[in-house]
């Protein structure tokens, strides 16, 4: 059996957070692969503007450039919105049989959970792995959810990418919290300004 981790989202921009808690999922033993799910149009940031797919896709793959994961386009190609449960359905009937998923997620991203569209179909399709986060609780999480997943240990990075666009457009310092790869792609094509 194949163990494939999904991780995704709108990586705008794609920051050293995310670099970690790819990191952490790796490094878990719980997969035996990562796949990154680049999301063209996520149903709950509708209004956040973003930059364009193919210069997040980018920054992506420069970011991730030494690390051993796979990224996937495929949400560009379904219908919009992005919603979890189909790309996992899609991707169950694309893979071998033997491929067992995983959806990856931060614990903060658990306290939600129930809330995402069509969830119990996800459940069924994928286990959660979650990325712990310190004082963290769990008491508004279901039992029908935290029986499906499985936590991995990960000291986070305090940083999101909503705060870093902040930070462009102000020219603060974004050295210490960006690939280098992608303040290079950022500062070429002028991005978030």
């Amino acid at each position: 059996m194949t163990k494939i981790g999904l991780l995704g989202g709108t990586f705008n921009p794609v920051h050293n957070g995310h670099l970690s808690i790819a990191k952490s999922f790796l490094n878990s033993g719980k997969i035996d692969q990562l796949w990154i799910l680049l999301t063209p149009f996520p149903p709950h940031k509708i209004e956040e503007k973003h930059v364009s797919y193919l210069n997040r896709l980018k920054m992506l793959r420069s970011a991730f450039t030494n690390m051993h994961v796979r990224i996937l386009t495929i949400e560009n190609k379904l219908p919009i919105p992005s919603y979890t449960y189909r790309t996992i359905q899609y991707l169950k009937k694309e893979s071998t049989p033997d491929a067992r998923f995983f959806f990856c997620m931060g614990e903060d991203s658990l306290e939600k959970f129930s809330t995402w569209k069509h969830y119990d179909l996800i459940l069924n399709e994928a286990d959660l792995l979650v990325a712990k986060r310190p004082d963290t609780s769990h008491e508004e999480v279901s039992k029908e959810i935290l029986d499906k997943t499985v936590f991995v240990d990960h000291h986070p990075i305090d940083i999101s990418s909503t705060e870093i666009r902040e930070r462009i457009k102000e020219k603060d310092f974004i050295e210490k919290v960006l690939p280098d790869d992608v303040i290079s792609l950022i500062s070429k094509e002028n991005l978030y300004q």
